[in-house]
This record gives C-alpha cells, structure tokens and sequence, in this order.
C-alpha cells in the first residue's frame, strides 16, 4: 500500500475546483477512460489575461485527483506562459510529494495544462515531429524524452511510473529503452578536470545549448550567456522566462543544476543585472 501525504489525502478528500467552466478559454483532455486514468481540464482568462479559474474533472486513483486539485490551485493568477513553467515535479512538491508508481498523475496533470493552452492559442493537438510509442496510453516519444530530462529518470520502470508508457501491453518498452539509451547518449559530455579555460567555457556554453534552452523554448522562454568569470555564469532569462515569478528557481533548480552535473559541481549561475 502506498504511503499519502497529508496534502494528498486533504485534496483528495476535499478537492478544489471541481467542475467545468462553461464557455472556457482553454480546455484539453487527457488519458482515457479504458486505461484507468483520464482528465479534463478547463481555464477562463481574465481581462488582464491571468487565469482567472481553472476546474477539472477526473477519473482516477485518489494521486489523479490530488495532483488535479493542486494543479488548479497552483495555476490561479498566472498568465498562460507563466501557467506553463509549472512541472510535474513542481505539482508533486505541492503536495508534499507522491510515491514513484504515482508520479503519472502529476505528469497527467501537466500534460493536460500544456494542451489546454495549446487549445487556448490554436496549437495542434499533436506535437510536431511527435509519434505515439504507447499505443496503449497515447504516449509520444516527444512526452517521453521530456519526461526523461525534466526528472532525470534511467530506467524503464522508472518511465512507465511518470508516463505510464509501457504500462498496457509492454510492447513499446524496447522502443522506450531505445529512446532512454538517445537521451543519456546526447546528455552526458565528457568532463574533463584538466580542462582549458577556453574549453571550460565553451563546455558550458554548449551544455546550455543543447541540455537547457530546449526545454527553455518549449515552455516560451529562452536563455543567453552573458559572461562566464570563474565558476560564475553570469546569464540572462528571455520570453516567458524574464517575467515569470518562478525565475530563481529555474535557474537553480534547472540550469544551474544541470551545468554542475555535467560541467563541474562548483559552477553558480546568477543572472545579469536588468
């Protein structure tokens, strides 16, 4: 049996926002009925284009609802694009954390905030370039990759528990090893402890390119370098990352702990003066 915080239990108890908003600004449905996890997500705007409400409808375990219920609340008040720096991670913090077989809720939960604000701006449903590796749950490769980097996970167990891709059937677990062995081949870069100044910086200028402003630019923000002195790297957050109030944590929690565990574990990111 699965351990539950106390803010899990709470919502799950008494969950907030539950409903439909009529006429919405966004809305977007995830998982389905047949795979044991499914919900519906609607948001209004304000005048100021914050998210004025936000409600769901869920069918679920008592995580589905939980991870519903926070999500809602969490995202209150936000515009879209600051909407969209909310995590998985960040969604199961709220809530005081889930245990591992649950973190599909949470990332059910994002998935279905990112598609509701697709459907806000006219996007298509479908990500460009993705496919569906789980026929089972409707997963793409493109929500697996990101799953991959945003919660550093090496196994395939570990993928299926975020995702629940390869959770039905099991065919497409070769194929969600295929994409874990890609993603860990293209993230880890030598690090040498003799390196040069030179090679140190373009190092790092590298890892930020190819580690940080990917998932930067999925969620509308962006990221340049403005000098590197020492151990310091000295940046400056663009779109949605310079007006979003989660700023610091985005470039401790992220890009920060990112460039210490591929370039040098001394490194401090701090961002230039405005």
């Amino acid at each position: 049996m699965w351990e539950y915080t106390d803010k899990v239990k709470e919502h799950f108890l008494n969950p907030r926002n539950v409903g439909e908003i009529e006429n919405p600004d966004g809305v977007a449905e995830v998982g389905s009925l047949a795979c044991g996890d499914a919900l519906k997500l609607t948001f209004k705007l304000d005048e100021k284009k914050r998210i004025k409400d936000a409600k769901f409808k869920t069918f679920g375990c008592a995580s589905a609802i939980a991870s519903s219920s926070a999500l809602t609340e969490m995202i209150k008040g936000m515009t879209v694009d600051e909407a969209l720096k909310v995590t998985n991670q960040d969604i199961a913090q709220y809530l005081g954390g889930l245990p591992d077989e649950k973190m599909h809720c949470s990332v059910m939960g994002k998935q279905a905030l990112e598609k509701a604000i697709e459907n806000y701006r006219g996007a298509p449903a479908l990500e460009p370039g993705a496919k569906i590796i789980c026929e089972c749950f409707g997963v793409t490769d493109k929500e697996i990759e990101r799953a991959i980097r945003e919660n550093n996970l090496a196994t395939v167990e570990e993928v299926t528990n975020y995702t629940k891709a390869g959770g039905g059937c099991g065919n497409c677990q070769d194929a969600i090893a295929q994409i874990l062995e890609r993603v860990k081949a293209e993230g880890k870069p030598d690090v040498n402890p003799k390196l040069t100044n030179l090679q140190r910086i373009r190092l790092i200028e590298e890892t930020i390119e190819r580690e940080v402003r990917p998932s930067l630019k999925h969620d509308g923000g962006d990221i340049d370098v403005i000098d590197i002195i020492g151990n310091r790297v000295i940046v400056a957050l663009r779109g949605a990352c310079a007006t979003c109030r989660a700023s610091n944590i985005t470039l401790k929690d992220f890009v920060e702990h990112r460039l210490r565990e591929l370039v040098s574990p001394d490194i401090n990111v701090e961002e230039a003066s405005k």
